[in-house]
């Protein structure tokens, strides 16, 4: 239940529709209780004064008190509804901003499934809660307040043995309230294990259908799927002993009323009108009586989905801006400086990088080489700050990265992953995704560097061909180079280029190193590779191994040292002479 106190900031920001909710439920529940009273007078008046005339007087008063009270419960329904929609809303946008603040190692934690059904099922519960459930609380509280203040004033005898029953309610609807918040919790978290699979299937359909394991995958969801429905089932079974419960409380009070009742009547302690009105309140107390139960479910479903979603809220960002570093104005110009950098990604994990020492100078081209797992990424990965250093520190132009704004720090830099991503749009849209505004000059220039031109122009819609989720109808070597093409399309000041040529042909990755020499006459260019052919004509080239620096300088220089990088070149040239033989 604490965990929707989170909440309450949504609640004073409009503030003044809540108010405008609560008191058209004050109108409404106020002309449907003196309905009865109306009745009352009616009935007794027939009987006591014989007066005829007096039906049509007290009929439209009861046909005026229901309009109006139908009036004021569309006005709340239409406002508390509102108010339910925009903070649902403005939920799942504070959640999404929120996600876009946390590091890479939250998403490598938590599946994409379970992300998803946060963003869906828990923000739809806890929409039910502030829409319905309030809306309800409020009418319940309210109508039951009157109802028992007016029946107290009819008869108080005949009231404090309508509600004997009530206290065995209360224990009831604690009891089970409990057990249903621990089952609603169970069944988010299946539904998370189900959407997790489903995802993950999706993306993987290929893999799936070609080691022929779809019949594997169905038996797989259909178990995550009957786990699913237990839960659901644990649920169903404890909810349905509200209505049961509920409704035979409700039937001793009644049955209570017109024993006591008749029998206050025929002493003539009771008048056939309040008997009557009298059971009209008694009637009009089983919805709220049901409603409650209702409600405490949705109460307990929606504490049950808020207390997931405020584990994502309260996970600080690993990396982020103070106050001073937001305010600070700064122009990369691309020098660059590791000083004894090292890092790991978890306190009781080992090393990736252990005490880097690379100076780049601005406008020149580094590369970095080594083996599988040597920490090549990790270490470009810690430029735009996607993790934080352990140890030491990183500087641009003499400045330390962490006094640079985020904003300003990732702007600077063009970034090309091996595995590109691409998004379910046109190519022309994945190529301007980093651009503010579009630069025809710039666009142009990307598109003809990056060698991506002359496969579009194949295509029949050209640039505005749709590519399908993650570029499906794109080629390994098109995806890459639209990549290369996205990173040039911003004009960055520093360009880093993470073994993404790993899917182009040897004359297609010579072609576009070349075209690079021109694009980055005043930019910082890093290059990672496994391949000696990528990077021999660079400027400096670090040869990494296990996370340190085994070797430094350029192509020539390296090759003689006889070492980890002339290894690597003589297994290149060997593989390359047995491709050309075969």
């Amino acid at each position: 239940m604490k965990s929707l106190f989170t909440l309450k900031k949504y609640f004073y920001a409009r503030k003044n529709k809540l108010l405008a909710g609560v008191f058209f439920i004050l109108l409404s529940t106020v002309s449907q209780v003196m309905i009865p009273l109306f009745l009352k007078s009616g009935i007794d008046s027939i009987l006591n004064a014989h007066d005829y005339s007096r039906i049509a007087y007290y009929a439209g008063l009861i046909l005026a008190a229901s309009a109006f009270s139908g009036v004021f419960r569309f006005f709340t329904r239409f406002t508390i509804g509102r108010l339910s929609r925009e903070i649902e809303t403005d939920l799942r946008l504070d959640l999404w901003k929120h996600l876009q603040t946390l590091p890479l190692s939250y998403f490598k934690e938590t599946p994409t499934g379970d992300l998803m059904a946060h963003a869906t099922n828990d923000i739809s519960a806890v929409r039910m809660f502030i829409g319905p459930a309030i809306l309800h609380s409020v009418d319940t509280a309210l109508k039951t307040s009157f109802i028992i203040v007016i029946i107290a004033s009819l008869n108080f005898e005949l009231t404090i043995y309508s509600l004997l029953p009530l206290p065995f309610l209360s224990f009831f609807v604690y009891k089970l309230s409990g057990i249903i918040h621990h089952k609603f919790a169970a069944i988010q978290s299946k539904f998370s294990d189900l959407t997790a699979k489903a995802q993950e299937s999706f993306s993987g359909i290929r893999i799936i259908k070609s080691y022929v394991r779809t019949e594997n995958e169905i038996s797989e969801f259909n178990k995550l799927s009957s786990e699913y429905l237990d839960k659901n089932m644990e649920k169903i079974k404890v909810q349905a002993w509200f209505m049961p419960v509920l409704l035979f409380i409700a039937g001793t009070s009644g049955i209570i009323v017109i024993w006591a009742g008749g029998n206050m009547a025929i002493n003539n302690s009771l008048t056939l009108g309040e008997l009557s009105a009298f059971i009209s309140y008694l009637v009009m107390l089983i919805w709220p009586m049901i409603t409650f139960g209702w409600v405490l479910n949705i109460i307990q479903q929606s504490a049950a989905s808020m207390k997931r979603l405020n584990i994502i809220f309260n996970r600080a960002p690993d990396v982020s801006d103070t106050e001073a570093e937001t305010a600070s104005q700064f122009l990369v110009k691309g020098e660059i400086e590791f000083k004894n950098v090292s890092l790991r990604y978890h306190s009781n994990l080992p090393f990736i990088l252990k005490n880097i020492n690379i100076k780049i100078p601005a406008g020149s081209t580094v590369a970095i080489i080594g083996r599988t797992g040597s920490g090549k990424s990790s270490l470009v990965n810690l430029l735009p700050r996607l993790y934080d250093v352990t140890s030491g520190k990183i500087f641009i132009d003499g400045t330390e990265i962490k006094k640079i704004p985020l904003k300003v720090l990732r702007k600077s830099m063009g970034v090309v992953p091996q595995d590109a991503f691409l998004f379910s749009d046109s190519i022309e849209e994945n190529i301007l995704y980093g651009a503010e505004a579009r630069n025809n000059g710039l666009f142009e220039a990307a598109v003809r560097i990056s060698r991506i031109d002359k496969d579009v122009r194949a295509f029949a819609d050209g640039y505005k061909s749709v590519i399908g989720e993650k570029g499906v109808t794109l080629s390994g070597g098109q995806k890459q180079r639209v990549a290369l093409a996205r990173a040039l399309a911003v004009n960055p000041k520093i360009l880093i280029l993470d073994d993404s040529f790993s899917a182009i042909d040897a004359g297609t990755e010579e072609e576009i190193l070349n075209n690079l020499k021109e694009f980055k006459k005043d930019k910082t260019l890093i290059i990672i590779s496994h391949r000696i052919s990528t990077v021999k004509n660079a400027d400096k080239i670090y040869a990494l191994d296990r996370g340190s620096i085994a070797e430094e300088g350029n192509h020539s220089q390296l090759l003689k040292l006889n070492g980890l990088y002339a290894d690597l070149y003589r297994k290149q040239l060997l593989e390359k002479e047995l491709d050309e033989l075969g």
